[in-house]
């Protein structure tokens, strides 16, 4: 780590310091000193605890000072992925002895902790990257050690959902984070469905080879105007923003290859439509007899209307129906 910085580079004035012996300008973590100084400095209060530990998302500098000096100081790392936390300890030079903690071992893992709690063992629990809990395990383990009363202590950091959300340029005074979209397409409709005319902005992570179907469903469900936001990659070396409406990200997207990398998915609040249903029909009906008159197929002609006019297909098709 150069001059003491998390992933700096040296510069004139730091190398000016170092000649001079002086310390380095900027915190340096007591943590990280490897004397018996810094190994006195990174004691925990005595005593159980489990501490839920923000990791970076994707740049390794993304973590506090607070966070590696508990990292060293725990007794046990519990882990969704000790491969994973391996790498951002070993950036650190931190020794602390870590154990797994992920969705197929939780159940007999998190009993096992908590008996490791009550003989006054400090745990931190960590996810692969961002705040454990947050769509990753933890809760399991966090709802018990508080029924045992065991003191339970946050250590806030990175978070792709929120990073996403203030850098998005959607409102920020109500929103809701949902987690992960569902897989099968049927239910991730319904939930659109759901949010049709909410106000909140909505926050969902998305796996990225399901990221065009789901835009599909989007102008289906919520149309083609909706306002909506990816953010790719957040705080890694091909950071991306892409923000819009969905038809003209859905443009966007079709111009590429493979969608790879971590996705957070923001869709703005429901516009005001117009105050009479009565309009939206005549207009679809009035579309719908001018496509069909220019040779269209009625289907081809109600997937035309149904993104002109910001509606469903199906509901575009009960509204041609109703005024047939």
């Amino acid at each position: 780590m150069a001059e003491h910085f998390f992933g700096g580079v040296p510069t004139a004035e730091s190398g000016r310091r170092k000649a001079e012996g002086h310390p380095p300008s900027g915190a340096i973590l007591p943590a990280m000193k490897p004397d018996s100084e810094a190994r006195a400095q990174a004691t925990l209060d005595p005593g159980p605890a489990l501490f839920l530990v923000a990791t970076p998302i994707g740049n390794l500098e993304d973590i506090t000072l607070r966070a590696l000096r508990v990292l060293k100081g725990v007794d046990v790392i519990a882990c969704e992925d000790t491969r994973q936390t391996r790498k951002l300890l070993d950036h650190y030079g931190i020794a602390t002895r870590t154990i797994s903690y992920h969705q197929h071992n939780e159940m007999s893992r998190a009993a096992e902790l908590i008996v490791d709690l009550e003989r006054g063992t400090r745990i931190a629990l960590v996810s692969d990257a961002g705040m454990p809990g947050i769509a990753d395990p933890g809760f399991r383990l966090i709802s018990l050690a508080i029924r045992q009363q065991v003191p339970v202590i946050p250590i806030p950091g990175a978070s792709a959902f929120l990073a996403g959300l203030v850098a998005s340029g959607l409102p920020t005074d109500s929103f809701r984070f949902n987690g992960f979209l569902p897989a099968k397409r049927a239910e991730r409709r319904r939930l659109l469905e759901s949010i049709k005319t909410s106000s909140p902005t909505q926050v969902f992570y998305e796996a990225p080879h399901r990221l065009r179907e789901t835009l599909e469903d989007m102008m289906e469900v919520l149309g083609p105007q909706r306002h909506i936001v990816i953010a790719r990659e957040i705080t890694k070396l091909h950071e991306e923003f892409l923000r819009g409406r969905v038809s003209e990200v859905q443009a966007k997207l079709k111009e590429r290859g493979a969608i790879k990398g971590e996705i957070t998915l923001l869709v703005g609040k429901a516009e005001a439509s117009a105050p009479l249903a009565t309009l939206a029909r005549v207009s679809i009906r009035q579309r719908m007899e001018q496509m069909l008159l220019e040779g269209l197929d009625e289907k081809a002609a109600l997937k035309k209307v149904a993104k002109e006019m910001g509606v469903s297909k199906s509901q575009a098709y009960r509204e041609w129906q109703r005024d047939k």
